[in-house]
């Protein structure tokens, strides 16, 4: 499961609006706007998540959740090494 504070950050890390963000995923501005502004985990459809996190994924992120063994620890999202959006960040 993601949350909001990921999705915040997640987007954040790829540089794209929210309005962006509901484009790449086939959802609704006020949708993404809702799954923001909420607390701890983010709550919605299967689908609406599908969506999400594939569009997220797509852009470049990489979610870890809060089983992932990180040196970290915790939740959060990373860069993969490459991103489809040109960035050229590894």
């Amino acid at each position: 499961m993601i949350t909001a504070a990921q999705l915040r950050a997640a987007r954040a890390l790829v540089g794209i609006d929210q309005r962006t963000l509901a484009e790449l995923a086939g959802l609704s501005l006020p949708t993404i706007q809702r799954m923001e502004a909420s607390e701890g985990v983010i709550r919605g459809t299967v689908d609406s998540l599908t969506k999400l996190i594939a569009a997220l994924q797509e852009a470049g992120v990489e979610l870890i959740g809060e089983g992932t063994i990180s040196q970290g620890g915790g939740r959060g999202v990373r860069l993969r090494g490459t991103t489809s959006r040109g960035s050229g960040q590894s």
